[in-house]
């Protein structure tokens, strides 16, 4: 009997960096990086300084995510961008560093690291990096996006606040992309976990609760995903609903909890499994360290999944 064909390898992510390039071509080079896989914007680095960039980029289906780190400089996307270079998209940011100016439609803000910025990116504005830029970018499509949110686009940027007792949402969308733009053992992105994040962000809670819900049962499955002992029970409670309503929200959505959780293990292994970073860690330790206590019972569920052995798959990786 013929073996069920593998699914898609779980993407990883890619590095640009200005490094190798002669400082001369460095700034026209980031241009064209980012117009090529995020948005089309035009970069000034400050007078007299070394600009120096670097990109870590994922694509999902539909969601692009991005981890920049760059020298000070301001980027602008002009009027005359947005025509020439449409992005048909609504953006999210995640400042980690360093204090951000916001200028759009004329008014000017400050931005400070932990804050999350939604904005049409289709509409001009002007950002400006005097420390330095290190921060987190999910792109999502505008019609992926009306179809989450009911909206068609962002009439003005929304700024989500950080700090203690903010909106747990943004703490949650902030580990989904850092983990899976991580430079070692980064976690397969969840893109539907995302794109309901950032519908009710960018909506700031005037979704469905059922969309509130699950995305934050979502979160609680990402922080835990390596307890054996997980349930459905315990996911309930840390998403504050009823189990009764836990199970609900799945179904909707045409899984289950303990399906769910599966799914993400395998996803986690698979992963590992083909990352030669760690050639001693061994199949068993991997399937462990995702959640697994029984070796049989990870290998069987593995094959069905992927359909190839674990073991194959490690053993391809170190190859």
């Amino acid at each position: 009997m013929t073996a069920a064909p593998i699914e898609p390898r779980p993407s990883r992510p890619e590095v640009f960096s200005t490094t190798p390039l002669r400082e001369a071509a460095r700034v026209e080079g980031w241009e064209r990086h980012n117009a090529e896989s995020l948005v089309a914007l035009t970069c000034r680095p400050v007078t007299g300084a070394t600009f120096d960039a670097a990109e870590m980029n994922l694509q999902l289906n539909e969601v692009h995510l991005a981890r920049v780190r760059a020298a000070r400089h301001t980027v602008e996307r002009s009027a005359g961008l947005v025509e020439e270079k449409p992005a048909d998209a609504i953006a999210v940011y995640a400042g980690l560093r360093g204090d951000a100016l916001l200028e759009y439609d004329g008014v000017r803000r400050v931005l400070h690291p932990g804050q999350l910025l939604v904005c049409d990116v289709d509409r001009p504005f002007l950002r400006g990096f005097g420390h330095g830029l290190e921060e987190l970018a999910v792109k999502v499509p505008r019609q992926a996006f009306a179809e989450r949110t009911g909206l068609p686009s962002m009439p003005t940027p929304l700024v989500v606040e950080a700090g203690p007792g903010q909106n747990p949402h943004r703490r949650a969308l902030v580990q989904l992309v850092g983990r899976a733009l991580r430079a070692v053992d980064p976690v397969p992105a969840d893109e539907d976990a995302i794109l309901d994040l950032v519908s009710v962000l960018a909506t700031e809670g005037r979704v469905a609760p059922s969309t509130a819900h699950r995305s934050a049962a979502k979160a609680f499955i990402e922080d835990h995903l390596a307890d054996p002992t997980l349930s459905a029970a315990d996911v309930a409670l840390g998403a504050g609903v009823s189990e009764r309503h836990l199970s609900r929200l799945f179904a909707e959505a045409g899984t289950s909890v303990p399906r769910h959780i599966l799914a993400r293990r395998l996803d986690r292994a698979f992963a590992l499994l083909s990352c030669p970073t760690e050639p001693d860690l061994r199949t068993v330790d991997i399937a462990q360290r995702c959640g697994f206590t029984s070796a049989s019972y990870f290998s069987a569920a593995f094959r069905k999944r992927f359909g190839v052995a674990a073991g194959d798959v490690r053993r391809g990786a170190l190859a």
